[in-house]
């Protein structure tokens, strides 16, 4: 362990000495990230810390039900299936909540899920550059071997060739229109915190950014070339003088040497790449700005806010909320080898995770939603991307089943998103989605093809199986028979007569495992009360028809389209 006097020296508070240390002696890994047990165990004691200095006192701890629907929506993007959600209900098991993000991190879905996070934050949504698919492929590639995140970064930014040979020039590709300004502008965004872009024509009026400190970041990018055909380029990084010359508000030329954020400077001669230059100091990990962006972003993304507002404009005139727990964090995550799936856990295993998004009795004023400083003394409720809603939808139909290649379910997904995205002309090729539960949006939900088919009882469906269920129950069972009964016109016939006698057995267990499916909890006596009378509006007679009436109901709640 290093020692306090270490960990107090005079280094700057945002790169601890002993990472420098750490880092320093070479390929000797002397220095290793605290234990999980550890990391979260601090967590939890700076977040305590805060909630006493503010005198609040956090909500309770969230049930299992609950936590299963946040962490497979933050992991996976989509609520969790039912066979592994009651498997973690019924489970006794002290760390089953351990066990079920192991599970999740395995998944095909979390790397499906951060496949399409990153590929919006890339390139966007609709990227009328081209290219989305092959970055998909890449970015499908590194997630599901665990990449390292400055590794991953590197590659990115430092990408050559053509979209056959390394499918990561996409990114750069889709943003080198004027003079790689977008390009230079997103680098420090995404990746180092940093919003720099208004400083290219000014000095910025809050912070210390000067003009010329923008266009010493954009020289990185002066060698960057595009070759040949839109669908068939070439992207190359060729030794540039290393000097831009930019004009000031005042209409005079000035002229700015290619240097780093932070004012180191680099060697320029022939045979240097400088976007390679610009990856390396980007991923040095006696920096912190790659660790503490990343962390600051991927605490905001599973708990709905991150250390500063935005996440990605960070700096002095931004304090974070709370800056020794995103230091302390920022240091293991670079001493644990920058290692992604490390860091979920670290903060899905933490108390503030775990808690509920109900307000406790003394934690009322713990809302950022209204404006006041996050303290994560309960779950911030967060509304669905557009994302989640599809696929929450499609594990509700089990339409993941039904054989389709990836490639033709990823392109019906796209279509179906395409009508919530928005893109605005700008410098940084901005984008944003028009998912925010209006009504048209209600109405699509509605009438729509996807929520039409989620309420089907053709092709195997989960309400089909619902329905067809004796005991209301579809949780596979241990001791079903693996062989397949011999058919016979005489069994048929009477196992369609059993099936019809079934629909028609258990109705209140069915609609719980209805409530279960969507929104992972038990319907409450006063909601049981109301979905049995729209049961028996809805249903006359029919079962089939009654059950897809609560489950239209319950799909089209407020509640389904919230991850809390």
């Amino acid at each position: 362990m290093i020692t306090s006097a270490l960990r107090s020296s005079a280094l700057p508070r945002t790169v601890s000495a002993y990472v420098l240390l750490a880092l320093a002696v070479g390929p000797v890994n002397i220095f290793a990230a605290d234990s999980d047990k550890v990391v979260v165990e601090t967590i939890n004691k700076h977040l305590r810390q805060g909630w006493a200095d503010n005198e609040v006192v956090a909500s309770p701890r969230a049930d299992d039900g609950e936590f299963a629907r946040r962490v497979s929506l933050d992991v996976l993007g989509h609520i969790p299936r039912y066979a592994e959600l009651v498997e973690l209900i019924d489970s006794k098991s002290p760390d089953r909540r351990e066990r079920f993000v192991e599970k999740l991190l395995d998944d095909e879905d979390y790397v499906r899920n951060w496949t399409t996070i990153w590929g919006n934050l890339l390139v966007g949504r609709t990227n009328n550059q081209g290219g989305r698919q092959a970055l998909d492929r890449w970015l499908r590639r590194a997630f599901a071997r665990n990449m390292p995140y400055n590794r991953f970064v590197f590659e990115l930014v430092s990408a050559e060739g053509t979209s056959q040979e390394n499918p990561a020039v996409n990114f750069l590709v889709s943003h080198l229109n004027n003079g790689a300004v977008p390009a230079t502008a997103i680098t420090a965004r995404l990746f180092l915190g940093l919003q720099v872009q208004c400083t290219q024509c000014h000095n910025h009026p809050f912070n210390d950014w000067k003009q010329s400190q923008f266009w010493s970041m954009n020289a990185f990018f002066d060698g960057t070339r595009r070759l040949g055909a839109r669908d068939a380029f070439r992207l190359i990084d060729m030794p540039s003088k290393g000097v831009k010359f930019f004009e000031k508000r005042s209409g005079l030329q000035e002229a700015a040497l290619r240097k780093f954020v932070d004012g180191t400077g680099v060697e320029i001669n022939d045979q240097t790449q400088p976007r390679r230059q610009l990856a390396r100091l980007m991923t040095d990990a006696s920096k912190p700005y790659l660790a503490r962006a990343i962390v600051n972003r991927t605490w905001g993304h599973f708990f709905g806010f991150g250390f500063t507002r935005p996440i990605d404009d960070m700096g002095p005139h931004n304090p974070a909320s709370h800056p020794e727990l995103l230091d302390y964090i920022s240091d293991q995550f670079r001493l644990a080898g920058f290692d992604q799936k490390r860091l979920i856990r670290w903060i899905t295993a933490s108390k503030a995770y775990n808690l509920t998004s109900r307000f406790g009795e003394k934690n009322g004023d713990d809302d950022p939603a209204a404006g006041t400083t996050p303290l994560f003394s309960r779950m911030y409720v967060k509304g669905f991307r557009a994302e989640q809603l599809y696929d929450s939808l499609i594990i509700a139909t089990n339409a993941h089943k039904t054989g389709r290649s990836f490639d033709a379910a990823e392109n019906q997904r796209r279509t179906w998103l395409r009508q919530f995205v928005q893109t605005f002309g700008t410098d940084e090729n901005d984008e944003s989605t028009t998912f925010n539960g209006t009504i048209p949006q209600a109405l699509l939900m509605m009438n729509g093809a996807l929520i039409n088919s989620a309420v089907a009882t053709t092709n195997g469906s989960l309400l089909q199986q619902v329905v067809d269920s004796p005991s209301g129950d579809i949780r596979p069972t241990k001791t079903a028979s693996k062989r397949r009964p011999v058919r016979t016109k005489k069994l048929t016939r009477v196992r369609a007569q059993q099936q019809l006698k079934n629909r028609y057995k258990a109705i209140p267990r069915k609609i719980e495992t209805l409530f279960l499916v969507a929104l992972q909890r038990k319907p409450t006596e006063s909601e049981m009360t109301a979905l049995d009378r729209v049961f028996k509006e809805g249903g006359k007679g029919d079962p089939i028809a009654g059950l897809q009436d609560v489950f239209w109901a319950v799909l089209n709640s407020n509640e389904f389209v919230t991850n809390h």
